[in-house]
């Protein structure tokens, strides 16, 4: 994503959703995990000490879009699981970027859409500049604000349902395939 671009998100959005009245999520600090607070992470653990690191299919994500006030808000992107909880005026029910929960949403992040249709993992067809707004956008803002809480089967898995081990986790040295499976 251009530097513009990325200065938009960090105060609050400049893409034509944020001009329909929608806005992203500003960057900023990363919050703290409350549930590991005064607890010394297990060594099974990922680095922060929040709970292990799991792999989900589409439809364990399902639960986890928002709608529950006792469930975590869960958002994939590239494959890779986030708790957006902390962002419930965000992502919680009836927030602006609702539709990007409880799924993976890569393409709706690239595209920065809400459209149905790029609610997927598909990245299929998109543009240099939208694979650069994804990466963009997944690092300056999922990775860097929001806890990783696993993996969706697709990035972990091969076609055929065997393990990928060219898998390389997102900063998680504690995470390990085999544990997996």
């Amino acid at each position: 994503m251009a530097a513009a671009a990325l200065a938009g998100l960090r105060r609050g959005c400049s893409s034509p959703r944020a001009r329909r009245g929608l806005r992203c999520p500003p960057l900023g600090p990363a919050p703290r995990d409350p549930r590991s607070a005064g607890q010394a992470p297990c060594p099974t653990e990922r680095g922060g000490g929040g709970p292990p690191l799991r792999l989900f299919i589409e439809e364990e994500l399902a639960p986890y879009g928002g709608e529950e006030e006792d469930q975590p808000i869960y958002l994939a992107a590239k494959g890779v699981v986030f708790d957006v909880t902390s962002g419930k005026e965000f992502y919680g029910r009836g927030a602006p970027c609702n539709a990007l929960t409880g799924k993976d949403s890569t393409r709706g992040v690239a595209k920065m859409s809400l459209d149905p249709a790029d609610l997927t993992h598909d990245t299929t067809g998109l543009t240099a500049k939208e694979l650069e707004s994804l990466d963009d956008v997944f690092t300056e803002v999922y990775k860097a604000k929001y806890p990783l809480v696993g993996y969706t089967a697709w990035r972990i898995l091969n076609e055929d349902g065997s393990p990928n081990l060219d898998l390389k986790p997102e900063d998680q040295p504690h995470f390990d395939i085999k544990d997996e499976f």
